[in-house]
């Protein structure tokens, strides 16, 4: 039996996602462990934030990640990865 779309987990890093194209780019890194905790520290100030890639990840979980907003959110989340304050 399937599950329904809506129970499916999210990918962690959405490979060759053209939907994305349009979010704006907050930074790369190279691994999927810090990307993920620098996604989940936007979304735990309740940030829209996802990964993506061009290719897919070695198996070490290692590439060229970018961690991308909806473009009306790039303002605060690159202020909130620097570390301040966003009130």
């Amino acid at each position: 039996m399937r599950l329904p779309r809506f129970l499916k987990p999210r990918p962690e890093v959405h490979v060759d996602a053209a939907e994305y194209d349009d979010w704006a780019l907050v930074e790369d890194y190279e691994d999927l462990e810090t990307a993920l905790a620098f996604r989940d520290r936007l979304r735990d100030l309740g940030m829209t934030a996802e990964l993506t890639a061009d290719h897919p990840l070695d198996r070490f979980g290692r590439g060229d990640i970018a961690l991308r907003v909806p473009p009306e959110q790039y303002g605060d989340a690159t202020v909130a990865l620097d570390g301040l304050d966003l009130d």
